[in-house]
């Protein structure tokens, strides 16, 4: 069975992989590249500070750190015990697939769903009280890991695992973040069980 869904990986992988063409090669480089997607973040965290009040806003930039930390490094240790070869180190597949960026780490799982899911997640649930959309804060991992299907740097279930453990170390993270904030902030649990998405909590 394991055979076979691994199998089934590779063929899909080289199925999506072949749709690119050289007029996106592009923009797929560019999407691939964490630094390009700082003026999202920068956004993000200008409108979780207005909302929250810095000391509250603050809390969640340290808790993020550490959801980053946290998801980066057992991710690299899922891939070095794992060792599953990436698309264009594999000699079954090599000579089917479009790339341009090799490298010589493992593949499973994508360290980009993984780390671009956990921080989705964890804004998501933290700011969706005060700010409206923030749905919309998924198409982010969404189209950050499907770069790494285009570049043939990972397969379909790297993305997908790297998605399951993003959410899992989030919801581990999320818990601490719950906890603290009720702890620091009480006077805001009003505001989150009865969120109005409109103004800003005051932070006196």
């Amino acid at each position: 069975m394991l055979e076979w869904l691994l199998e089934q990986d590779k063929n899909l992988l080289v199925y999506l992989n072949s749709l690119g063409t050289e007029t996106f090669d592009g923009f797929w480089l560019f999407i691939t590249k964490q630094f390009n997607w700082i003026p999202v973040f920068a956004l993000i965290l200008y409108l979780a500070f207005k909302r929250l009040g810095w000391r509250h806003a603050l809390l969640v930039v340290i808790l993020i750190s550490l959801l980053i930390t946290l998801t980066d490094q057992t991710t690299n240790l899922f891939k070095n015990t794992v060792q599953r070869l990436r698309p264009l180190n594999n000699p079954e597949i090599a000579g089917y697939v479009r790339g341009f960026k090799y490298s010589a780490s493992f593949s499973f799982f994508s360290g980009h769903a993984s780390n671009s899911m956990a921080c989705a997640f964890f804004l998501y649930h933290v700011l969706r009280p005060y700010l409206k959309y923030m749905g919309f804060i998924f198409l982010w991992p969404l189209i950050f890991a499907y770069s790494r299907i285009y570049l043939a740097l990972h397969y379909p279930g790297d993305i997908l695992s790297g998605f399951v453990w993003g959410i899992f170390t989030a919801s581990l993270m999320l818990l601490l973040y719950r906890y603290l904030r009720d702890k620091l902030f009480p006077q805001q649990k009003e505001n989150l069980d009865n969120p109005t998405n409109s103004e800003p909590i005051s932070d006196r």
